[in-house]
């Protein structure tokens, strides 16, 4: 055996054709003939067919590529076995191609190990397409250090792109796109050849690790090579720049493509909701229909997502009825969607609807579900729902469900319940509490007013505690008028973001409370002598359909005359009524 396939299999047998067996023994690889329900498969792999028509060779290279693809791989491997078994055939690189596909299929690196010192001992371990389907073999059974040692031990000039290429794909299939942007940049030292397969890969490994440079880099050489900008590469421009942030750029490629298809549509609405531009997402998808692309589950998935923070329902049920009219939304991540976004858009009722007609619940299904009862202040039903998942025992319930249970726990004032079940995420499902966690905690301690129970929580924190943790405590101090303690949390958000204005104006907000007037002068003139300037708030609201954005102090609307004298007669109104009570 080789070096490389010994260190997979071990003390188990290689690969080799046993000794005094019949046509009907198992043998030969580890993965067993499976029992066959075809009645042309039994006929097929009978001595009879073998011996009388399968003894041309192309034929048998077609027989075994086509239950290599089907939908039992080791009928492929069993079936080389009982050939060469047979006498019938002898393993040339061609056939060493399909099994080892086959294999990665299955996926089992046991016998693509044994494969590989098969491969060594017939000397077709140097043949590109053979080397390249072990870097293949080992990449989808999760072995990407083994594949990449493959190539690196291969013979001089055996290499091509194709085996550059799958080392990367198998390095992004693995989770380790920093890995696969280095095997590119070794790949372009080594003066390969690149192909837009190449361009693809290392776009998505850009995106991943929002390494912009590198898919700069990507679009030049699109353009210089003449490779062009088509869908394939388009479509992973964008998703590249989206998530680098650079939504300006995204959109500049996705307006530069003479020819969109549905992923690139998709690609630019997920880009803008990404980066939280919702009211662009929605406006693009309505592009979309009037161009007469029809939409996919991954879009309307998308879309429901931007009008769920929107809180644009009416918007949201246009696009549930839009599934509904051209057969789309059946995926259970639409569904669980709409879920969403009918719970953040305050239509309880209809996410339950949804959720309890669902015939297959994922852990995302009973996670959008709890956090939507608690969200709506129905705090009850959300550790109720939560209590049926494990009863149920199908789904495991992961951090963002236990969020949703912490969360209701808080809203609800339930102290002993929450910190039982924020014991109960470790101590009985192993898993590790976050900052969101130990936030949820602190507003849990905050709400009950125990305001040195929560400083000594923050103090006992594994981790250290973000803006939104010290936050929350501030809140809590506002609303006990705890200014001592206020004070010395002020501080630590002014350290955490010095450039920011938040825990200034939270502290204001205490001094106000407590009526000292004086210190929330002095505080807001420190403010105006810094040049502190505090981002503007924004708030969405849906009229007949249209979503219509806000920004404090804005006066941007074409209504905002008749918007402001409508504030104005509120205000009026509600100073009339205060002294009328008085």
């Amino acid at each position: 055996m080789s070096t490389i396939s010994q260190k997979i299999v071990g003390k188990s047998k290689p690969f080799y054709i046993a000794k005094n067996s019949s046509p009907q023994d198992k043998c030969i690889l580890s993965v067993p003939i499976p029992r066959l329900s075809h009645c042309h498969i039994p006929l097929l792999l009978s001595r009879a067919i073998v011996s009388g028509l399968l003894l041309k060779l192309p034929l048998i290279h077609s027989v075994l590529r086509s239950l290599s693809s089907g939908p039992v791989p080791s009928l492929s491997l069993s079936f080389l076995s009982l050939l060469r078994h047979s006498g019938y055939m002898t393993l040339d690189n061609y056939s060493l191609n399909i099994a080892l596909s086959a294999t990665a299929r299955l996926p089992s690196v046991s016998v693509g190990a044994q494969l590989h010192s098969l491969s060594v001992k017939l000397g077709l371990v140097s043949d590109t397409f053979v080397l390249n389907s072990l870097i293949n073999m080992y990449s989808s059974c999760s072995f990407p250090a083994t594949a990449r040692l493959v190539l690196d031990s291969a013979p001089q000039g055996a290499c091509d792109v194709v085996s550059w290429n799958t080392i990367i794909a198998g390095y992004l299939r693995g989770g380790m796109p920093n890995q696969a942007l280095q095997a590119f940049g070794e790949m372009a030292k080594g003066q390969v050849r690149l192909d837009d397969v190449t361009l693809l890969n290392a776009l998505v490994a850009s995106a991943r690790t929002g390494t912009v440079r590198v898919g700069r880099l990507c679009h030049a050489l699109a353009v210089v090579n003449g490779v062009g900008i088509n869908c394939y590469i388009g479509s992973s421009l964008i998703s590249m720049y989206a998530k680098c942030g650079l939504v300006e750029d995204a959109r500049k490629v996705f307006d530069g493509m003479h020819e969109r298809n549905v992923v690139c549509w998709t690609s630019m609405i997920s880009g803008y909701t990404q980066l939280g531009k919702f009211k662009e997402a929605v406006e693009l998808f309505r592009n979309m229909q009037i161009s007469g692309m029809k939409a996919d589950d991954a879009t309307i998935a998308t879309v429901v997502s931007s009008c769920a923070q929107m809180g644009a329902l009416d918007l949201g049920c246009y696009v549930h009825a839009y599934c509904d009219v051209h057969g789309l939304g059946k995926e259970l991540s639409v569904k669980n969607s709409l879920i969403d976004m009918y719970s953040k858009c305050g239509d309880i009722k209809k996410a339950y609807e949804i959720f309890s007609g669902l015939t297959k619940r994922d852990v995302f299904s009973w996670t959008a579900m709890i956090m939507g009862f608690a969200v709506n202040g129905l705090c009850g039903e959300a550790l109720d729902l939560f209590a049926q998942m494990e009863g149920e025992g199908k789904v495991m319930p992961n951090e963002v469900t236990f969020l949703g249970v912490l969360t209701s726990c808080s809203h609800g004032g339930l102290l002993e319940q929450g910190y039982r079940h924020f014991q109960r995420m470790s101590t009985v499902y192993h898993l590790v509490p976050r900052i969101e966690h130990y936030g949820c905690m602190v507003d849990l301690l905050g709400r009950a007013k125990l305001l040195a129970e929560a400083a000594q929580f923050i103090k006992e924190m594994p981790i250290a505690p973000d803006v939104v943790v010290w936050r929350s405590l501030l809140f809590a101090c506002r609303a006990c008028g705890e200014v001592g303690l206020a004070e010395y949390v002020a501080e630590k958000i002014i350290e955490l973001e010095p450039k920011k204005c938040a825990g200034h104006v939270l502290l204001s907000n205490v001094y106000a409370t407590t009526s000292r007037w004086v210190d929330v002068n002095k505080l807001r003139a420190s403010m105006d002598g810094s040049r502190m300037s505090k981002q503007p708030g924004c708030s969405f609201i849906e009229v007949d359909g249209c979503v219509h954005e806000f920004f404090a102090g804005d006066e941007s609307h074409l209504e905002t005359e008749a918007i402001y004298n409508t504030l104005l007669g509120i205000n009026e109104l509600l100073v009339a009524e205060s002294l009328r009570e008085n």
